[in-house]
């Protein structure tokens, strides 16, 4: 008994030590969002500000087009996230409800295209927006995003768990497949439909590669790229660069909070099944 509870208690110890390693970067870059010039560079450190003022965010707002940027990701991420939701369920019902030759060598051979980094596709992927003519445009930051085999495995997962028999009796009522798809199937995988939705919107928000290659004007510009851009124009002013990393980081902070139950949930149900 005395055993158990000294392992329990160095085991919530680590886990607490790592839990302040892990959250103390986020709350100094929170605090000295709101600390003045000569606040952020006391020392030793002055851990809390003083007052709670903006003057920093409208100081970078004035300095770099943020709100514009916002809008970008904003759109950025609604329409990747659209199109991938939707090339994901119609994927996922074909490899695992529709029967035609070689689909599972099919989906294999797209599992292992996995394996490849997006690193060495920058140059065939820009090469393809340039020939389209869409370089330096939003859409050159949707087109490549568009579908994904691993959102694709966790939904597949979960659609092969739902009973044949389920099918089959709507098929028999008359039921085609793209309504038994729409009305029963999608329904049902809403815990899988929402963490990919989820983890697609993270990944979507914090791109920053491919804005950089792609994304030249300051109209176009993204949250991530932006405040790059801005790091080496404020460079001298790490309280506005603290206020801009806020505003990049803290919407995906609050997604990840209110919705890290849904992620565990369906990345259980949808990707360990099958």
């Amino acid at each position: 008994m005395a055993r158990r509870r000294i392992a329990r208690f160095f085991m919530y110890f680590f886990l607490s030590v790592g839990a302040i390693i892990m959250i103390f970067p986020f709350f100094w870059m929170f605090a000295s969002a709101f600390k003045l010039p000569t606040e952020i560079n006391k020392f030793p450190p002055q851990w809390l500000p003083s007052s709670l003022s903006l003057t920093n965010f409208e100081i970078a707002f004035s300095k770099a087009p943020f709100a514009r940027y916002f809008l970008n990701s904003v759109i950025v991420m609604v329409c990747s996230v659209s199109i991938t939701t939707f090339t994901t369920i119609l994927g996922a019902f074909a490899f695992s409800r529709l029967k035609f030759p070689g689909r599972d060598t099919l989906f294999s051979l797209l599992l292992s295209l996995m394996m490849i980094p997006f690193e060495m596709l920058i140059i065939t992927n820009y090469s393809t927006i340039v020939s389209l003519g869409l370089w330096d445009t939003l859409p050159a930051l949707i087109l490549p995003f568009t579908s994904s085999i691993f959102y694709m495995y966790i939904l597949k997962n979960f659609f092969a768990t739902v009973p044949d028999s389920l099918y089959y009796s709507a098929r028999i009522d008359g039921s085609s497949n793209w309504r038994f798809l729409w009305r029963i199937l999608v329904p049902m995988a809403r815990p899988s439909l929402v963490t990919i939705i989820l983890l697609n919107a993270l990944a979507s928000w914090n791109s920053f590669m491919w804005p950089m290659y792609v994304i030249s004007s300051t109209n176009n510009r993204t949250l991530p790229w932006g405040l790059q851009v801005f790091t080496t124009e404020a460079g001298s002013s790490p309280e506005l660069l603290m206020a801009a990393s806020t505003v990049v980081v803290l919407p995906m902070i609050l997604l990840f909070l209110f919705a890290r139950k849904s992620i565990v949930r369906g990345v259980a149900r949808g990707g360990l099944k099958g």
